[in-house]
């Protein structure tokens, strides 16, 4: 395993970055044995509290395990990590962008059209006012606003969902989006759904009317643009 000394100290920022790098991107295959700490802190010249700092979370992100006898081996993410490790794919390489953004694209339609129909249901007054602002605040025109105005308008229909795992999970989506490169997405097909402010509109007077059923199937088929946009096969 090649790494690259770190030139600060207390950076266990850097060490965790680089060891999910080669775990992800399969340099460091499933099974394979991590040096030990004491070698690992020689490698990337730093203490040992940093290298152990950086295990713990990368433990925690179910990429690695203690084995018996102490040894610290690699596990496969496809089966053991979680969506906190989404990012740091993204930024991988491990699988090609254009599929990133695919499979983010597809999760965020289900998620967000679901949300929609939660709020409609579970939002309070307040909540459903705050939907109504965002939605006529969306930006008519694109530009950096847009992106701002997207992510303000989700964020207001995912919270008045009540769902604190969708909440959670849009975070995840929104940070994964960010590590493949905003203008990328955008170049990609978002920026047909973004220039959709009257859609965004009529979907926030159907939950303001809590008519469930209409803004799922709005808000999907809203979502639906960009997964179009970047999935062929659909």
């Amino acid at each position: 395993m090649e790494v690259t000394p770190v030139v600060r100290a207390a950076v266990s920022d850097v060490v965790f970055g680089q060891l999910v790098d080669e775990i992800l991107s399969g340099r460091l295959a499933p099974g394979a044995v991590l040096p030990a700490e004491r070698e690992l802190a020689e490698s990337f010249q730093v203490n040992r509290h940093a290298i152990r700092e950086a295990l713990k979370r990368i433990q925690q992100a179910g990429l690695i395990r203690i084995t018996h006898g102490g040894k610290t081996a690699v596990q496969d993410w496809r089966t053991h990590a979680g969506l906190d490790v989404l990012s740091a794919l993204a930024a991988s390489g491990a699988i090609p962008p254009l599929r990133v953004v695919r499979d983010i694209a597809e999760m965020r339609r289900c998620v967000a059209a679901d949300a929609a129909r939660l709020c409609a249901v579970n939002a309070t007054e307040e909540e459903l006012a705050a939907v109504t602002r965002a939605a006529a605040d969306y930006p008519s025109a694109g530009g950096a606003e847009v992106f701002a105005g997207d992510l303000a308008f989700w964020t207001a229909v995912v919270a008045g969902s009540g769902n604190v795992a969708y909440l959670l999970g849009l975070n995840t989506l929104v940070a994964a989006f960010g590590e493949v490169g905003w203008q990328v997405v955008a170049d990609l097909g978002l920026a047909a759904e973004f220039a959709a402010a009257a859609e965004h509109r009529k979907l926030a007077a159907l939950i303001a009317a809590r008519d469930a059923t209409a803004a799922h199937r709005t808000a999907h088929r809203l979502l639906s643009r960009f997964v179009d946009a970047v999935n062929p096969r659909e």
